[in-house]
């Protein structure tokens, strides 16, 4: 069971501000509302979340409806490497359930007072300079890791909070509060005080945000953590090693990943997921479809693949082309990852059938 999160309506105040949106009675941000600098800002986001409501969300939550929406896939915790601050996609995709764990290179950032917003010499700027960080999930389906390393790591915000809170309200939500986390020595998630160092670069600081649905008042918990997922990375941080393989039955998500997974470098992480996961939702860069063992899962495929999309073309998995042959393969009505509004668009869902085969090193 999570550890409730403390209530606060800060988050909830400043993520409604920021994504455009008017604030519960009694924000303390109803002043600069009265702004044109925020009222032109909440314009702009109110177009593209109805234009993306209506394509991309339609097309998530309808395929969630009809292939993702048996109890085992409910229930389980929705397990996302590689994610940047895309809570967009597991929350389109499985609404129902209760919590989420996002994982990726990217800091997980703090919460900016209202007396640090106020004081901002440049509020249009810097409302846009918003706006453009939330482009690639707004324009597209993927964040850019470029963009992300420039808008991410100071430059317009010092992490992924601010991201993740803009899309939890822009997808109908109140924050109900939020803590910073790390993983002590067990693989167990704690609290974390704001002047943790922790033991590498990448470290493993994190977030909880504990958020209601407003349209059935259910609770939800989501999780960020800043992990380096390669394999060198991993061997100094057993914390993560540990608490990725507690995760026990997830649901993963896998979208435009670089096609980390399909590098030696980055076996540990695939082999959690395979050891782990109930099921395995992703695009052609996730795990390679070699890997679905037919003895272990059953893979549905959705959509069309002939090879990947540009600067990656030369990841082409002539085994999974073959099996788009199929006449089992259904269509996918939305375009998602590379090459989005530009080649047609695949979906893979492997499902567990059953225990993962015997290895010498499960996570190799």
């Amino acid at each position: 069971m999570p550890v409730p999160v403390p209530e606060n309506r800060d988050a909830d105040d400043t993520a409604r501000f920021l994504a455009g949106m008017p604030g519960h009675p009694g924000s303390p941000f109803a002043e600069l509302e009265q702004t044109e600098a925020w009222k032109d800002h909440s314009g702009r986001l109110d177009a593209a979340w109805h234009h993306l409501e209506g394509t991309l969300i339609a097309g998530l939550q309808g395929f969630g409806k009809a292939e993702l929406s048996d109890a085992a896939l409910r229930e389980a915790v929705v397990y996302y490497p590689f994610s940047g601050p895309d809570a967009l996609y597991a929350t389109a995709c499985f609404p129902n359930n209760t919590t989420y764990v996002l994982v990726a290179l990217e800091p997980s950032g703090t919460l900016p007072s209202l007396k640090q917003l106020s004081r901002k010499q440049d509020l249009a700027g810097y409302l846009a300079a918003t706006r453009d960080s939330m482009g690639s999930v707004l324009g597209r389906s993927f964040f850019i890791t470029r963009e992300m390393d420039r808008q991410f790591r100071g430059q317009v915000t010092d992490g992924l909070l601010l991201p993740i809170l803009e899309v939890l309200v822009r997808r109908h939500n109140t924050i109900l509060g939020f803590r910073y986390t790390r993983l002590d020595d067990d693989g167990k998630l704690i609290e974390r005080d704001l002047s943790y160092k922790p033991r590498t670069p990448y470290g493993d600081k994190g977030l909880q945000i504990a958020y209601r649905s407003d349209e059935d008042q259910s609770v939800h918990q989501m999780y960020y953590l800043t992990i380096n997922l390669d394999d060198e990375h991993l061997k100094t941080n057993p914390q993560f090693v540990k608490y990725s393989a507690g995760l026990k039955g997830a649901v993963t998500l896998l979208k435009a990943t670089s096609y980390m997974t399909h590098n030696d470098e980055f076996s540990t992480i695939r082999g959690l997921i395979l050891a782990n996961s109930q099921a395995v939702l992703q695009d052609d860069s996730g795990i390679p479809f070699h890997f679905f063992a037919p003895e272990v899962w059953k893979v549905q495929l959705f959509g069309e693949y002939t090879h990947p999309y540009g600067s990656f073309r030369y990841r082409i998995q002539e085994d999974l082309q073959k099996a788009y042959h199929d006449p089992s393969a259904r269509p996918l009505p939305f375009r998602i990852g590379y090459g989005y509004g530009k080649v047609n668009s695949n979906l893979q869902l492997a499902r567990r059938t059953a225990p993962a085969v015997a290895q010498s090193n499960p996570t190799n």
